[in-house]
């Protein structure tokens, strides 16, 4: 369809446009879809107990599907995009063939929706892990792009082989304008993840619209009376069956009382196919409920047990130790939220990842505890945080990190930097090595350079300058770590330590009772 197309266009120069281009500034566009989707703002408002503004376009989405149906799913998701197409290609490859009648139960998506408001009403975020736009966007971000990258960087080494030096150097060229990280910690799992639910349309058609897709679901329950009805011309019909055997999301068009409007994404296949041109969709004058909206088997027991499960998740999830003591490693990016307001606006779209020009943000495994596995963090061993660049800031689509200019931005502490001298060059090899001053960014150095004087082996005195670091000049951006020649550990790391957004995660820990802002006391 033509409207997939352009709309799922328009996902992709909006998600390439989330890099750095030479600016500052990339402007706030680049994350507007998010903004129109009405399950990632009703959950987190509900989980972080705030309005988010630019959440008002989710209305428009919320009141066209009041009147019109689930068009947003049929005409503009780009996930639904990705699965249409599959399962075009896996039905041309005769990898599926559409059952004649299909009596799957649809509720499963109708369970997660219930788990997901459910985990919001007791601020726990579930909703990026499913919903459509942050799954497309995460999985672009950490597996399709970079994967394609890599491709393209092959490809650029074969063309050189074959003497086409300058083709070789536009693909060059062209990978560098797009700023693609290629390193993703758990770049191999979320390809696995987005291969599944592409795989899965060789099984039916869309499968993840029809059975997973919790945005699907709520906007299934607001279209309950839209103005759009399909209609079959009895007269004209043959009840070949031709309409339901090739209904995309199971939506049962023959006969005409057994419609689920809930389910039906206005995809209009069912008006292509039918030979005798006996289906149509009028537009209604007033709103009446159709005859079989649903159809879906949401049963009393499943939907408490979907309840419970719900209500149970939100204190599983927060079984971490970093709730006791923050994690060493969790270096999360600048202008983010406090820890608990953080993870419950962020989505895990993976755009501040997209958009880091070092690739030092990461999706987050175990450091945060399972609520905060795919959110960001900073892991200085890949890329530091640029001093000039407040590109993450800019993309958040909920808030969860804080809009900043370069220069409020330069004024965040991250963390703070640490030397062991146990595997410092000039401290253990008595060799000069500055590395780590030269790099620091910040003006007066957070790193000084003493001179210390070290016994060599054969018993001799070497004296060099060597690193000292003022933790209170310090932001942790941790180009210190990157650039450390030394291989495997750096002899200087960053940690959590003394971040701006948290009062408790300090150096010494309170133990006294006394004030965070002061463990002295």
């Amino acid at each position: 369809m033509a409207s997939q197309a352009v709309f799922f266009g328009l996902f992709v120069y909006l998600f390439i446009g989330a890099h750095y281009t030479g600016q500052d500034y990339i402007g706030s566009t680049v994350q507007r879809f998010f903004h129109f989707d009405p399950l990632l703002a009703l959950v987190t408002i509900v989980s972080a107990r705030l309005v988010y503004a630019w959440f008002a376009f989710a209305l428009v989405t919320a009141v066209a599907t009041i009147l019109f149906g689930r068009i947003f799913c049929g005409w503009v998701c780009p996930l639904g995009a990705v699965n249409q197409l599959s399962s075009f290609l896996f039905k041309k490859a005769k990898f599926l063939r559409p059952p004649r009648e299909d009596k799957a139960s649809l509720a499963p998506k109708y369970y997660i929706l219930v788990l997901v408001l459910v985990g919001a009403l007791l601020g726990l975020d579930l909703a990026g892990y499913l919903d459509p736009l942050s799954f497309l966007t995460r999985s672009f971000a950490l597996a399709v792009l970079p994967s394609l990258a890599q491709a393209l960087s092959g490809l650029g080494g074969i063309l050189y082989g074959l003497g086409a030096a300058g083709l070789a150097r536009s693909v060059s060229q062209l990978l560098q304008n797009w700023t693609i990280n290629t390193t993703f910690i758990q770049g191999f799992s979320v390809g696995l993840f987005f291969l599944a639910a592409v795989g899965l349309n060789a099984r039916r058609e869309r499968f993840w619209c029809r059975y997973l897709c919790p945005t699907g679901a709520l906007l299934g329950l607001l279209s309950r009376w839209n103005l759009v009805k399909l209609r079959i011309d009895d007269e004209a019909c043959i009840k070949c069956g031709l309409c339901t055997q090739h209904c995309e999301t199971q939506a049962h068009p023959y006969p005409n009382d057994g419609w689920k409007s809930g389910e039906c994404v206005y995809c209009l296949n069912c008006a292509s196919r039918c030979p005798t041109a006996a289906i149509h969709f009028p537009l209604s004058a007033r709103f009446e409920k159709a005859a079989n909206v649903s159809n879906v088997d949401l049963s009393r027991r499943k939907l408490l047990l979907t309840t419970i499960a719900g209500l149970a998740a939100a204190p599983f999830f927060r079984l971490t130790p970093s709730r006791k003591r923050a994690s060493v490693k969790l270096l999360r990016p600048p202008g983010s939220l406090p820890e608990d307001k953080f993870l419950a606006k962020c989505v895990k779209c993976g755009q501040c990842m997209r958009a880091c020009p070092t690739g030092g943000l990461q999706p987050v495994l175990a450091e945060a505890g399972p609520e905060g596995i795919y959110t960001p963090r900073l892991v200085p061993k890949i890329g530091y945080c640029e001093y000039y660049c407040s590109l993450c800031t800019q993309v958040c689509p909920t808030g969860a990190i804080r809009k900043l200019t370069i220069e409020e931005k330069n004024r965040v502490k991250m963390g703070t930097a640490w030397l062991n001298k146990s595997r410092c060059i000039p401290h253990v090899l008595g060799k000069p090595c500055v590395v780590c001053e030269e790099h620091c960014p910040v003006s007066p150095k957070a790193i000084k350079l003493v001179e210390v004087q070290t016994r060599l082996p054969d018993g001799t005195i070497a004296a060099q300058k060597a690193p000292f670091i003022d933790h209170e000049l310090c932001i942790g951006c941790g180009i210190c770590e990157n650039k450390c020649p030394v291989a495997d550990e750096p002899a200087i790391f960053v940690t959590s330590v003394g971040e701006t957004r948290s009062e408790t995660n300090r150096l010494l820990l309170d133990i006294s009772g006394g004030s965070a802002e002061d463990p002295y006391k």
